[in-house]
């Protein structure tokens, strides 16, 4: 068996096993873990790419406060897809599964 040679305090020597398993080696498991479970969970990220509004009253088109959202299109990962604007209002970043890809209405 290979052993290893440590100097110790006093500048003798003594052989030390080495060690095949470190607590190291595994601290990325839980981190990948992690990841995989929140991509399970949550999917992956879609950012706003286009929508369509109407102008509430008598409001100025430029101004974002008098726009009441219809619909809003994302594209990510999973492709494109258009959903209805819940509330009158888009997300600029949503989380889509790949089972959930495709049109949202």
């Amino acid at each position: 068996m290979i052993a290893l040679r440590k100097r110790l305090g006093d500048g003798a020597l003594r052989d030390k096993k080495p060690r095949l398993v470190y607590p190291s080696y595994f601290a990325w498991a839980p981190i990948v873990m992690a990841l995989w479970w929140g991509h399970s969970a949550y999917g992956l990220p879609h950012v706003i790419w286009s929508y369509r509004f109407d102008l509430v009253g008598a409001g100025d088109r430029w101004d974002f406060g008098a726009r009441r959202y219809r619909e809003c299109r994302y594209v990510g990962p999973h492709g494109g897809f258009v959903t209805d604007a819940p509330g009158g209002r888009c997300a600029w970043i949503i989380w889509r599964r790949a089972s959930d890809a495709g049109d949202g209405r």
